[in-house]
């Protein structure tokens, strides 16, 4: 139904004129009439705010004319103000409810607004200088990404918002420490010049005649608009700055694989940059601190750091060998015929295994099969025989392994596995003593 007053507006009144193009004021705010209101899907003549409660009504104002921009192309939907003799709405997001006609999704925040009415509209100004800082900043990272891979790179897909852009492209790897330096540069190089963008509406021969490029499948009428910006040219009906100096510092922040030769990349413009150099350094800085260095010693002291830390893992590696040895006395005094089925709780399964030789290593042991909670979480298990002893390490456990939902250790002399379930240790030790014929 909605669909139905969507077209029939269309067929009324034409597509919505867009006045955003233009430069300053003209391009932000503009003056409009109320052609249909939407409430809950249902198209109705107007929407008040409730006296009593004061909450905001949400709405759906379409207009005749608009500096709003609809989501499309890649950007983002404006958002601001409009205003009428009786009310003000917040527009929250600028889509397009079919081909040619504008939506704004709203809340009403005071007074009424009534189809018919005289609408004065405003954009948020910073949030749009924001986005076509990112929406130009695409183009010419578009042109580099071209220049420093090869012309088979072709756009994918886009997102252009106020506070970052995201851009997918084809290319069969990963980029390069050194190819994602050469892109920032060129394009950054560009920005410096500052020179003037050309932003323009033609017919779609003349854009071919100028060599103008289109990717990603886009359709395109008999009227087309271009923009021009240091060596880019190409087919786009977004909203740009007017001089490429206005984008500020281009960074990518991250690039990566999003499908079989499609990659991402995001990057941020003007402010954004800052504000991301300004976390990087307050973390780097942070980062010093804690490690009592200045920031350029970082690099040598995390090596120093790395370097002890391994040492120590080893020393302690090499203490909880001599530890399970230590022990392996008392679980050997535990064996029957020969045999020692032990729980050993809060142990790696590393040294769960040194312990569990140690004990096998013990005189008159044919067999030991150890079983814990490990310290890592789960269970740990490790079966150890001697090579004279007639038993198998991976059957003496297989039931076992069963109960405890695990798996592994397939060796006949020594099997080391692992489980889930640390409610069925001791019924599990109960089935190596069965299986071992000492139950």
């Amino acid at each position: 139904a909605v669909s139905t007053s969507y077209h029939a507006l269309r067929d009324a009144h034409g597509a919505t004129t867009f006045t955003g193009y233009g430069r300053g004021a003209a391009g932000e705010q503009g003056t409009g009439h109320v052609l249909a209101l939407f409430v809950a899907g249902e198209s109705v003549a107007s929407a008040t705010v409730d006296a009593a409660s004061g909450e905001p009504v949400e709405v759906e104002v379409v207009t005749d004319r608009t500096p709003f921009y609809g989501r499309s192309g890649g950007q983002v939907g404006d958002t601001g103000t409009i205003t009428t003799l009786d009310g003000e709405a917040t527009v929250l997001d600028t889509t397009y409810a079919i081909p040619g006609l504008v939506k704004h999704t709203a809340k009403l925040v005071s007074g009424s607004i009534e189809v018919g009415s005289s609408a004065d509209a405003r954009i948020d100004v910073a949030q749009r200088d924001a986005t076509r800082r990112n929406h130009t900043g695409t183009h010419l990272l578009h042109w580099a990404l071209r220049k420093v891979l090869g012309d088979h790179v072709k756009q994918q897909g886009s997102l252009v918002g106020p506070d970052r852009l995201r851009f997918d492209f084809f290319h069969f790897s990963s980029l390069t420490p050194e190819e994602t330096r050469r892109i920032e540069d060129l394009v950054n190089e560009v920005v410096f010049t500052g020179r003037a963008t050309n932003n323009e509406e033609m017919s779609k021969a003349d854009a071919e005649a100028k060599g103008a490029i289109a990717f990603f499948g886009d359709k395109y009428g008999e009227r087309v608009r271009i923009l021009e910006a240091g060596p880019t040219l190409e087919f786009c009906g977004g909203t740009h700055v007017r001089n490429v100096g206005e984008i500020g510092a281009v960074r990518i922040v991250s690039e990566g694989s999003i499908g079989s030769n499609v990659r991402r990349i995001e990057a941020t413009t003007g402010m954004q940059t800052v504000s991301r150099m300004r976390a990087d350094e307050a973390l780097l800085n942070a980062a010093a601190a804690a490690l009592k260095a200045k920031p350029e010693d970082l690099p040598a002291r995390v090596d120093k750091l790395v370097a002890e830390r391994k040492e120590l893992e080893a020393q302690i590696a090499e203490l909880k060998r001599a530890a399970a040895a230590g022990g392996s006395g008392d679980l050997a005094a535990t064996a029957v015929n020969g045999v020692v089925v032990a729980r050993v709780d809060g142990v790696e399964r590393d040294a769960l295994k040194d312990l569990a030789l140690a004990v096998r290593d013990t005189t008159g042991i044919r067999a030991v099969v150890l079983i814990g909670a490990a310290a890592g979480g789960g269970v740990a298990v490790v079966s150890a025989v001697t090579k004279d002893s007639g038993l198998h390490a991976s059957d003496l456990i297989a039931d076992a392994l069963k109960s405890l939902g695990g798996g592994g250790g397939k060796s006949p002399d020594i099997a080391v596995a692992g489980g889930r379930n640390v409610d069925a240790i001791d019924p599990a030790l109960q089935q190596v003593r069965t299986t071992a014929g000492i139950a």
